[in-house]
């Protein structure tokens, strides 16, 4: 395994998602340190977090495609959920004692940066254009997106 480094064509330009993006990254990284440990409480506790931070992420991510009127919200969100399915079915492995690390590391690793080159690339200009007509002010909709969202 190797970790996952960052390039700036991973960027959608839009910020909060982008940090988003690469909290995801260093828990992708996390996993690889873990597996190298070979402490399975660690392996299983980056996974859980892993797991966690990302279906917080597609949720704000979906909110605001819809939030954003991008047409294809709806098949976007299908891939978040194929993908949630897929993770949660090694999750249930690695609890059922198998060793699942070095494939989940490798699959998110791919997945990553094809969703969000591919997927996440097509829905930015959407959201970024949203983001300009509500205006730049502090309380503009991003923030009011980010705000309800963190206090659901």
């Amino acid at each position: 395994m190797s970790y996952l480094k960052w390039s700036d064509d991973l960027n959608t330009g839009i910020d909060v998602i982008d940090g988003q993006h690469r909290q995801i990254v260093d828990y992708i990284n996390q996993l690889h340190d873990a597996n190298e440990t070979g402490d399975r409480d660690q392996v299983g506790e980056v996974i859980d977090a892993l797991v966690d931070y990302t279906m917080s992420h597609f949720s704000f991510e979906e909110e605001l495609m819809e939030q954003a009127g991008y047409p294809f919200a709806r098949p976007h969100k299908r891939v978040h959920e194929v993908f949630a399915k897929r993770v949660g079915e090694y999750q249930l492995r690695f609890q059922a004692g198998e060793d699942v690390s070095a494939d989940l590391h490798a699959m998110l690793k791919r997945w990553l940066v094809g969703h969000i080159k591919n997927d996440d690339a097509a829905y930015a200009e959407a959201v970024r254009a949203h983001a300009r007509a509500s205006g730049p002010n502090k309380d503009g909709w991003l923030s009011r997106t980010l705000k309800r969202l963190r206090a659901a």
